[in-house]
């Protein structure tokens, strides 16, 4: 069977969450009072119980086109799916990506050689959110970040086999590897320490890495305009 949606779970601001919600909530009940307007207008006294059910049918069949045109904001996931396309066509990643090569876009956390991810609560991340996107565009955010950012990660990768990632990385590293810490340690003392021009390098290549959350928090701000931290901006 083809699968029909692909998730995705992505940290976001307490006032990007709470402003999503609440544009899910004014889309409910803009719906709601549309839907009682046309069963008031619609189902009259005396009307057969049939006749009434079919009307009803016709009005929830009128509200799902309206959903799928953009009239009514719809789900959550109906909201956020509209706004990452929106956002794709806005950074010209609206098109066929090649496949990545196999198992590149299945790792979880971020792409290889970008920082490690800020713990809840630091860099403006308090919440978390899930969505639910369309198989095919979840699969083209996946192949869009990937891509964009392939020629950064791969410098990234040669600057950390050149300088390394520090300590902090390289324990951590070992910790998901199995790697025992003091090896971990030791390999990374060997290492000369980077000098500032190398980081900076780092630092400009790390703001070329852009990641599916980074995609979808910039698609959840466009649809709600909850300003979040700063992302990359390639095209």
């Amino acid at each position: 069977m083809a699968k029909v949606s692909m998730k995705f779970h992505v940290a976001v601001t307490e006032d990007a969450l709470k402003a999503l919600n609440a544009r899910r909530k004014d889309e409910r009940d803009r719906e709601e009072d549309w839907v009682a307007a046309r069963r008031k207008e619609l189902i009259v006294p005396g009307m057969s119980r049939r006749a009434a059910a079919a009307v009803r049918s016709d009005i929830r069949a009128r509200v799902a086109r309206m959903r799928r045109t953009g009239e009514f904001g719809g789900t959550r996931d109906d909201i956020v799916t509209r706004a990452v396309r929106e956002e794709l066509r806005a950074r010209g990643m609206d098109r066929k990506w090649p496949k990545p090569p196999e198992g590149e876009i299945e790792a979880p956390g971020r792409p290889w050689g970008t920082p490690p991810s800020a713990p809840m609560g630091d860099g403006g991340y308090t919440d978390r959110v899930s969505v639910n996107l369309p198989y095919s565009l979840g699969d083209t955010v996946r192949r869009a970040a990937y891509w964009t950012s392939k020629e950064a990660v791969e410098a990234l990768q040669d600057w950390a086999d050149r300088w390394g990632d520090g300590v902090d990385v390289a324990l951590r590293e070992a910790e998901r590897d199995g790697v025992p810490a003091e090896l971990a340690l030791m390999a990374a003392a060997g290492r000369p320490s980077a000098p500032q021009s190398a980081l900076e390098i780092r630092d400009r290549l790390r703001a070329q890495v852009l990641t599916t959350g980074d995609l979808i928090r910039a698609a959840i701000e466009r649809a709600t305009g909850a300003t979040q931290p700063e992302i990359p901006d390639q095209a």
